[in-house]
């Protein structure tokens, strides 16, 4: 499965030396894990979804967009002080957001991918948001619908994972290893909106 690099997505640094270093230690990471319930049977089957959604991931990400366009008040994360969709800027977060797709299901979980989980988690905040794009769409995208988001996310992914001819347990198990690492994923974006302390 051929990753995508940097210079085929604006703005995607992972592993490089100017993305965020995560205060998340690899301890903390492997106790959230164990909290999640993420085991090696869920890796296993996370890869396997990856070579599922590998080619699905553009058109799995355009259901996603498609509700958050759908709601005025999800959809302004993306106008410009004119009140109108800024289409460059969006445009640079799909493809990251594509990215994330197949990056989730394929890379280890090790330090360089949880430095880039700090890294999209702090462009989700006034700390990061724009920067990377040179927008100027609204400073932050509210905790509670980074959060709440998680749930089409979760649950429209099933449905591209059973289109490959895979047996039913099959598309369970890996339904069941995405939801976990997506979960795992949105938990340490949430970082940044605490207080210190409180994550």
């Amino acid at each position: 499965m051929k990753q995508r690099t940097a210079a085929d997505i604006p703005g995607y640094d992972y592993g490089a030396s100017r993305v965020a270093v995560s205060p998340v230690s690899m301890e903390e990471l492997a106790h959230l894990k164990a909290t999640a319930d993420f085991t090696e049977e869920d890796e296993r089957y996370l890869k396997m979804a990856g070579e599922v959604l590998s080619d699905q991931a553009e058109a799995l990400v355009n259901v996603w967009r498609e509700r958050i366009g759908a709601q005025e008040y999800l959809a302004t994360v993306f106008h410009g002080p004119d009140g109108k969709p800024d289409e460059r800027y969006k445009a640079a977060v799909k493809s990251r957001f594509v990215q994330w797709v197949v990056d989730l299901c394929t890379r280890p979980f090790d330090q360089a991918w949880l430095n880039y989980q700090e890294e999209i988690a702090l462009r989700h905040v006034p700390e990061k948001k724009n920067q990377t794009d040179q927008a100027e769409t609204p400073p932050v995208v509210p905790l509670r619908y980074l959060v709440g988001f998680v749930a089409p996310i979760v649950i429209t992914t099933k449905d591209f994972l059973g289109k490959r001819g895979h047996s039913g347990a099959q598309i369970e198990k890996m339904h069941r290893a995405w939801t976990k690492a997506v979960l795992l994923t949105i938990t340490l974006w949430t970082r940044p909106y605490t207080k210190e302390g409180l994550w």
